[in-house]
């Protein structure tokens, strides 16, 4: 065989290997790309996204879309060539597989995550929207989680108020962890509540729930740090009851980010006019009780997505703002929100012709 035959064909044989090589062995790396946007003023699979009853609401125009990222499951496992095309394309995003899914959580275990999060934003999304009304909202401390083997278990339940520690008055959250930590492992803590199922009952009738429970539960010591800190086995969260209906209807989404744009749709249809003023508007970033917007990530897939279907203006997290101003798509807007009050001045100057005004990101 001549020489020049024989060198093209080993090199054809290890471009061949090459290739295979590449495409069998996997790599620790997952992708982030643009995913679906919806207008949370509008319609999704024939439904209204918010659905308001028992208060008047208002007809409302433009669009106020809450933005997605889709990524690989966390059983997906990515190859050479995959990865290699990942990073060359300009609208998608590989990263280490763990940043994803970090100690080895399992695709159902994201998803279940990913659902609590989203069902926890609807409810801080309601609230704000309602404080920023000037609507009451009745807000109370809850068991959120029981962990499983923790000296709570069995003894207090998800759904659970809490009422007290150690006969002191819960008001926050953060308050149930600060009294348990005052005691050390060992000693007996007093929890008072109300039962899950007697809350239940009396937001059913429409009443104030009157039966509690004294628990007492001895504290274990924290296997999560060096201090020897008292635990029970739970973590708290805020309950609320609304002055009327509020539905969010949007399924197969997940994940805190959508809460924004979700609060700002509330607060459209229950405000005569029109927030955008018929423009197209988009965003991102989670929000808590008190309308204080939060980061998220994915935030340069989020940017792609709103622009490609049309938006002129993004609502973006203060903490996201420099990372999404360095490759910001032709044609869109960034405008830097710190809380849900900056989200509708920012609103205002749009629907008013004050652009110039806007608080817009740029690259530190």
């Amino acid at each position: 065989m001549p020489r020049r035959t024989a060198t093209m064909l080993a090199s054809t044989l290890m471009l061949i290997a090459l290739l295979c090589a590449g495409v069998l062995i996997p790599v620790p790396y997952s992708e982030l790309s643009p995913g679906p946007t919806v207008n949370t003023l509008g319609d999704h699979d024939g439904e209204p996204v918010l659905q308001i009853s028992g208060r008047k609401t208002y007809p409302t125009s433009g669009h106020l879309n809450m933005t997605t990222v889709r990524v690989t499951s966390a059983d997906y496992r990515m190859n050479i060539v995959e990865a290699v095309y990942g990073w060359l394309a300009h609208d998608n995003k590989v990263v280490p597989h763990d940043t994803l899914y970090p100690d080895g959580k399992t695709e159902e275990e994201s998803t279940q995550e990913n659902a609590e999060e989203f069902s926890q934003s609807q409810e801080t999304a309601k609230v704000a929207a309602l404080k920023a009304l000037d609507i009451p909202v009745r807000s109370w401390v809850i068991v959120s989680t029981v962990v499983k083997g923790s000296p709570a278990e069995g003894r207090l339940h998800a759904g659970d108020v809490v009422k007290a520690v150690d006969g002191t008055a819960v008001k926050e959250p953060a308050d149930v962890a600060e009294l348990v930590t005052k005691h050390k492992p060992g000693q007996d803590v007093v929890f008072t509540v109300v039962p899950a199922k007697e809350q239940a009952a009396a937001e059913k009738e429409n009443r104030t729930a009157t039966k509690t429970e004294d628990i007492t539960i001895t504290t274990a010591r924290s296997d999560d740090t060096l201090e020897k800190r008292a635990i029970v086995g739970i973590s708290a969260g805020t309950d609320h009851t609304f002055p009327f209906s509020i539905d969010i209807k949007l399924a197969d989404v997940g994940g805190p980010s959508a809460g924004l744009m979700f609060a700002l749709g509330i607060y459209d249809k229950l405000t005569p006019g029109s927030l955008t003023g018929g423009k197209f508007v988009a965003g991102t970033g989670t929000i808590d009780d008190d309308g204080k917007v939060g980061p998220i990530g994915g935030i340069q897939m989020k940017t792609v997505g709103a622009r490609d279907k049309g938006a002129q203006y993004f609502l973006t997290p203060a903490d996201n703002c420099s990372s999404a101003a360095k490759d910001t798509p032709a044609g869109l807007t960034l405008v830097k929100v710190n809380t849900i009050d900056d989200a509708l001045g920012a609103l205002r100057d749009i629907r008013s012709g004050k652009t110039a005004d806007l608080p817009t990101c740029t690259v530190k």
